[in-house]
């Protein structure tokens, strides 16, 4: 259980905090830019979702967009296999201390 609380000191929670603000911060600007080209082509009738029909900043943005998903997808798994191998080793780890009956 050491170990676990040592994941929480200060270092690492600035850290974690200083990159969901960078993801955040990148995740707005792209959804903010998508959104103010989607009105702009629902007031003119145009095909927004073609992607053949967008330009090549929209097609920049939408594929941010749709990547920076996959990696927040790929780290989330990835912490939450870390959190799950750390409970199997401190569990593993704890079985190995208890005294089992002898079979005679």
């Amino acid at each position: 259980m050491e170990n676990f609380l040592k994941l929480f000191t200060l270092k690492n929670i600035l850290v974690i905090a200083s990159f969901l603000f960078i993801d955040l911060l990148i995740a707005f600007c792209l959804v903010g830019y998508l959104d103010i080209i989607h009105e702009y082509h629902t007031k003119n009738k145009n095909e927004f979702y073609n992607f053949s029909t967008m330009t090549t900043d929209v097609k920049i943005a939408y594929v941010g967009l749709k990547t920076l998903g996959a990696i927040n997808l790929c780290v989330i798994g990835y912490i939450i296999y870390r959190i799950i191998t750390h409970f199997i080793k401190i569990k593993n780890t704890n079985l190995q201390y208890l005294d089992f009956p002898k079979d005679n």
